[in-house]
């Protein structure tokens, strides 16, 4: 799956393709998960020559759920063949030779390209990472190390899961009004002694707020659509992982 306004090489990827067996059939690309490391790391080659990508050229990292943003160059290479990732829940480079990729299973994906600068970033923003404004965070790391206008950048919202699925307790409803204010009441929904968290639409409003203006964003829900996505809470946990990719396109 792809974003129309992202030009860069990139892709969302789906459970569809790949060569696991049993709960991690067929694609997964986790590699925590407890599948075979062999079929993971052929699925992961199966992706990358799809995408024309070396699977030496991409960086991943360990995700924490945090906030911090890793600028990466070609040292940093290596992917699933890398040992140890450094921790980051968001890579941004302007390295011709690197692609950027985060895990999600649930959470949200966010693919970032600087049309005019040719600068990229793949950011993982699960509720804790909304709610401190990854997404914010990752463009204004963009603006420091690349000079870029965020007027210029296009960011994708992938499929992760929707506000229909999302119930979650008074903790995730606070931190989303805290980092949204009263915007906040178009991300949370009370339901009962629940609330319904909408977490596109709160990255969406602190894309905006960041000064980005092309923002497309998956219609799709990973608990609804289990059967295509790998969703965490649909599964209780026992489940892959897909990725999303982005590597640099020319400026333009």
């Amino acid at each position: 799956m792809t974003a129309p306004s992202i030009k860069a090489t990139h892709a969302f990827t789906t459970r569809f393709g790949g060569v696991s067996q049993g709960i991690y059939s067929s694609l997964n690309l986790g590699i925590n998960c407890g599948d075979d490391p062999a079929n993971v790391r052929e699925n992961y080659r199966l992706i990358c020559r799809a995408l024309d990508i070396s699977e030496y050229d991409v960086v991943c990292s360990n995700q924490i759920h945090g906030t911090h943003i890793r600028v990466v160059t070609r040292e940093d290479c290596g992917g699933l063949l890398k040992i140890k990732p450094q921790e980051a829940d968001g890579l941004i480079t302007c390295d011709a030779e690197v692609a950027l990729m985060v895990f999600t299973a649930d959470c949200v994906p966010i693919l970032l390209h600087d049309h005019a600068r040719g600068a990229i970033g793949a950011v993982h923003a699960g509720w804790r990472g909304t709610a401190l404004n990854i997404a914010g965070a990752a463009i204004k790391r963009m603006v420091e190390e690349f000079h870029c206008d965020p007027a210029d950048i296009r960011a994708a919202i992938g499929p992760c899961i929707s506000r229909c699925c999302y119930e979650t307790g008074q903790d995730v409803a606070d931190a989303l009004r805290g980092a949204l204010g009263e915007a906040a009441d178009r991300c949370v929904a009370v339901r009962g002694e629940k609330y319904m968290a909408d977490l596109k639409e709160s990255n969406r409003l602190l894309l905006e707020r960041a000064g980005l203006r092309d923002i497309t964003i998956s219609g799709e829900c990973t608990s609804c659509r289990s059967e295509k996505y790998w969703s965490h809470r649909r599964t209780n946990g026992k489940r892959g992982s897909q990725i999303a990719i982005i590597r640099k396109g020319s400026p333009s």
